[in-house]
């Protein structure tokens, strides 16, 4: 790995962001908000859409209400509801083929991140007919606007809603990698709290940790700047608040918003000061194994905040502070070993596991190999790691054998 060019290549990235094009989604935002999506749809004259979902929502009947209130409007509504977790290739061709097929306007992305990424692929594939989702690897590479894009989280933890990336799977390589480019930002998103209610504990639980994952990973970055510094403390003052809170009681409408709050502050953040190594491996876990991407994100974020050592202790020490776990006499270290203290104690409260049990030793070379290409040169990270450091962090989060 050549340290220099990682750090040249980062900073040119720096210097461009304030020129992108960059834009919020839109929010319908509240208890209800849903209902107010079919009017808008159609007063953006759009009378054919795509729902992209997955079958444990659809078989819930979450969409039901507002499948109702489109069809009220006069909106016809094709439903793809086969996305699975860490969407594939094969899910976005088949998600495409129905949008021809039912001559759709605009597409609506309905769930949690996995919906949102393969929506987003939709959009992507329908912007650049002529390129595969693999010819768009990496960033810059859609350039061109998408359909009308709709984003209805039911979790609070991806920020997909606000977000500019797709984290894709190839089924036939295991690669797990992002999409990243401004026309995939979705247009309109839409925060009610009450679709969150129903999640499981356990789901609460990682989809929080993603969230905080973003906006840790995306404020000790290198490329901040006073909006998403500002966005990323948001999100762990209010992560620190309402996790636990809505973890013990889902029914919780208030903790509910809040975490919405935080997964939309966070996606806010991450977008634009960019993740580091924790979502580097998270991926490869993902793509190997068909790990959560919450359930990795939380396991690997305090191993790899000690892992960057002093080159975030002032940053974290600020994050103690604000979570309200410092103590008057604590320096920066002492700060610092706080907070990733308090993730591994929170983690354990929320029924989050020590290790990743399906880690195979022999698999961890080419797992951090991909990490490494992934973040390197691109993710502005504290410290620069190679794919053998990383492999150690594989090593520590694999089941004792």
């Amino acid at each position: 790995m050549n340290r220099v060019y990682c750090r040249m290549y980062q900073g040119v990235l720096k210097l461009a962001m304030p020129f992108m094009p960059w834009r919020r989604p839109e929010l319908l935002e509240g208890a209800g908000s849903l209902l107010r999506l079919p009017a808008l749809i159609r007063g953006l004259g759009l009378d054919r859409v795509l729902l992209v979902t997955g079958p444990v929502i659809a078989s819930l009947g979450l969409p039901e209400p507002l499948l109702q209130g489109l069809a009220g409007e006069g909106i016809h509504c094709a439903v793809y509801a086969e996305t699975v977790q860490n969407p594939t290739i094969d899910n976005i061709e088949a998600a495409l083929a129905l949008y021809h097929a039912q001559r759709c306007q605009g597409i609506i992305a309905f769930g949690g991140g996995s919906p949102m990424d393969c929506a987003k692929g939709v959009g992507a594939r329908l912007a650049r007919p002529d390129r595969t989702i693999p010819e768009m690897k990496g960033i810059l590479r859609v350039r061109k606007p998408l359909p009308p894009l709709f984003a209805i989280p039911t979790t609070a933890g991806s920020g997909s809603e606000t977000t500019l990336a797709a984290v894709i799977t190839d089924s036939r390589t295991h690669e797990k990698y992002a999409l990243s480019d401004w026309p995939l930002i979705p247009h309109y998103a839409v925060l009610d709290p009450g679709l969150t209610a129903g999640l499981p504990p356990k789901v609460t639980a990682t989809t929080g940790m993603d969230a905080l994952t973003h906006a840790v990973e995306a404020y000790i970055g290198r490329s901040n700047t006073k909006e998403t510094r500002a966005m990323a403390r948001e999100a762990v003052r209010l992560i620190f608040q309402n996790l636990e809170a809505v973890y013990a009681d889902g029914s919780n409408l208030a903790a509910r918003a809040g975490m919405q709050r935080a997964s939309f502050c966070a996606g806010v953040a991450f977008t634009r000061a960019y993740v580091g190594y924790v979502h580097a491996i998270a991926h490869s876990l993902g793509g190997r194994y068909n790990v959560p991407h919450g359930l990795a994100n939380a396991v690997l974020l305090p191993h790899v905040l000690r892992r960057y050592g002093n080159a975030v202790r002032k940053p974290l020490a600020e994050l103690a502070d604000l979570a309200g776990l410092s103590e008057a006499a604590d320096n920066a270290q002492q700060k610092s070993h706080r907070f990733i203290l308090a993730i591994n104690e929170m983690n354990a409260r929320i029924g989050i596991p020590g290790e990743i049990a399906q880690i195979c030793p022999e698999d961890i070379p080419a797992m951090a190999r991909r990490a490494a290409e992934e973040a390197n040169p691109l993710y502005p990270v504290p410290r620069l790691m190679d794919a053998d450091e990383l492999a150690e962090i594989y090593r520590l989060v694999m089941p004792s054998r």
